[in-house]
């Protein structure tokens, strides 16, 4: 039996439209009306467009975001967060401004940008909020999660430089299918941890709780849960973490997934 459905945003919940569509809204509304919770695990940050997702799929629920960062629980905005290093973030600064590569940093309610470029345009209307260009070393508040914007051609190079005492993991959205997002957050914070808490903090097994993704910053959440489903546009590294899967975002997956939960 599962208690608690873990779903990712892009890829998952979002497709190509950049929207939700309403038989995802209403497949949602029938598993709640079977008394499982449901809670966003995303990179996305707590608020623009994603905040309104939580909401909708539960207001009165804890939701992961920042690929594991922020713990939300959305009525009382309690958070459970670890923030990145001063000294990591400066590095992090120093080598955007360098190589002239895009970089974000995010606090649990708040994120600053630096480059005025397509991508960061971009991903501000994604997330649905204004693009505001801001000097990086000005960000005040505690930074949770910081993130490359690449090209695909870029990753490798990414990955392969020293990120000491801190977590990469890549991510997609088919909404911005040119775009590599690359997450960065401290060593021991991901999406499989974050899960741990929210299941810990409503009382579920982890062998109860299913966890819905397409990219390989999924797989930590995929491999510590008992239904791990990967949707049909997965990378080959959650398609590997998965043991089911269902069609493409745009054909209905998640749909697919929340009625599979319903037999398990």
């Amino acid at each position: 039996m599962i208690d608690l459905i873990c779903i990712d945003v892009d890829g998952t919940l979002v497709g190509s439209s950049g929207e939700v569509a309403e038989d995802t809204w209403a497949a949602i509304e029938r598993t709640r009306t079977r008394g499982i919770r449901l809670a966003i695990c995303s990179g996305r940050p707590a608020f623009g467009k994603t905040r309104g997702y939580a909401e909708r799929l539960d207001p009165t629920g804890w939701h992961v975001f920042q690929n594991g960062a922020s713990i939300v629980h959305l009525p009382g905005g309690n958070t459970r967060s670890r923030p990145l290093a001063p000294a990591s973030v400066r590095a992090l600064i120093e080598r955007s401004r360098a190589v002239e590569r895009p970089l974000e940093l995010y606090g649990d309610a708040e994120h600053a940008v630096e480059m005025d470029v397509p991508r960061t345009r971009q991903h501000a209307d994604l997330l649905g909020i204004p693009f505001v260009r801001r000097d990086l070393l000005s960000f005040d508040v505690p930074v949770v999660r910081a993130q490359w914007l690449v090209s695909h051609d870029e990753v490798d190079a990414v990955f392969a430089e020293p990120h000491e005492g801190l977590t990469l993991s890549h991510s997609l959205s088919p909404v911005m299918p040119d775009t590599s997002f690359i997450n960065i957050t401290p060593i021991g914070v991901d999406k499989g941890e974050a899960v741990r808490v929210v299941a810990r903090e409503y009382g579920v097994p982890l062998e109860r709780v299913m966890m819905v993704g397409d990219g390989a910053n999924d797989v930590p959440a995929m491999r510590i849960v008992g239904a791990a489903v990967a949707m049909g546009n997965a990378e080959r590294a959650a398609c590997e973490a998965a043991r089911h899967h269902v069609g493409d975002v745009d054909a209905g997956g998640l749909v697919e997934a929340l009625e599979l939960a319903l037999t398990l």
